[in-house]
């Protein structure tokens, strides 16, 4: 079971009302409620903040966090965008009826929820200023407090603003990018560590800063993409490269194209020419490349051979043991 608390709030009684976390939640619980293929992801609950009949109380917003992490679910992940608040007792999120900043709802209090949570992965996204505070000790300590399974993303460092652009935030829109596939490695998989390494590249040095921090074992995968290589052709790669530092030799019977072909040349084999197909689909994902020739089809006519990249040698391992 998978599951998604997703909150965006807009409208505050007391405050600044902000413009682009309602639009912002919806479009993460249309990312996350499904994978690409359709299939169901997560079972997301979506609560709005857009005016006076239409809000988000400290009391419900409370009262969702515990039960969510209540549950005993394979991933629990709590989205929130909004106003965010700090001060030297920590770090708050605020309600729709929050007077004050330390009115709003503890970020303590909801790593301390997360820290009990039965579920085996517990992710924690905050599109709020300050919310890079998340799971620092109160004190101030530089150390975070986060039990094992734990993930926090946050939008920006304790001491930054998050901020909004084209009525939409900035962290979220590139959030939402690396969840439809812009984070996806070889076989589809997007999980939080491609996530953040998706914003954080996406992000130069003197805007906002995401932060990411963790305590697991491995990363879980939070949606499933089609792959950019079937996962067939992906797993043959030991095939074609057997060990470490292995060149695959080609000639011109790879090249499908008569186009170019010095006289005397021999045709091309059908059987080489789809593994070269196969070749070059890894070469444009910078698995491999040609040696001592600029292109596939120059090695190919010149009799060169191909090599894995540092990247094909790491998917070339996970195939070997089993791991694709």
């Amino acid at each position: 079971m998978r599951i998604a608390l997703i909150v965006g709030i807009n409208y505050y009684n007391h405050g600044n009302p902000l413009f682009g976390c309602v639009d912002d939640a919806h479009a993460v619980k249309a990312a996350l409620e499904r994978h690409d293929g359709g299939s169901v992801n997560f079972d997301c609950k979506l609560l709005t903040g857009t005016g006076p009949t239409d809000r988000v109380d400290r009391g419900d917003l409370r009262d969702s966090i515990e039960k969510l992490f209540k549950a005993e679910a394979d991933i629990a992940l709590f989205y929130f965008a909004g106003h965010g608040h700090i001060e030297a007792t920590g770090g708050y999120l605020l309600a729709t009826d929050s007077k004050r900043g330390d009115e709003g709802v503890s970020l303590t209090d909801i790593l301390i929820f997360a820290n009990g949570s039965p579920a085996k992965n517990k992710i924690i996204v905050l599109d709020s200023c300050h919310s890079g505070i998340a799971g620092t000790a109160p004190t101030g300590g530089p150390h975070a407090i986060l039990a094992e399974g734990i993930t926090v993303l946050t939008a920006s460092t304790k001491d930054q603003y998050a901020t909004e652009e084209n009525g939409r935030g900035v962290f979220t829109t590139l959030f939402v990018d690396a969840l439809i596939g812009g984070a996806a490695n070889l076989t589809g998989d997007i999980t939080p560590g491609s996530v953040y390494a998706h914003i954080d590249q996406s992000l130069g040095a003197w805007e906002q800063r995401p932060v990411f921090k963790t305590n697991v074992k491995q990363f879980v995968s939070l949606r499933k993409v089609s792959p950019p290589i079937p996962i067939a052709d992906l797993r043959r790669i030991t095939e074609f490269f057997p060990s470490p530092g292995f060149e695959f030799q080609i000639d011109p019977t790879y090249e499908p194209e008569m186009k170019g072909r010095d006289p005397g040349m021999p045709a091309p084999i059908p059987e080489h020419t789809r593994t070269f197909a196969i070749l070059q689909r890894y070469n444009r994902l910078n698995l491999l490349v040609p040696v001592d020739a600029p292109h596939m089809w120059n090695a190919a006519m010149g009799s060169k051979a191909c090599r894995l990249t540092a990247l094909g040698e790491h998917y070339r391992r996970l195939v070997s043991k089993d791991r694709i």
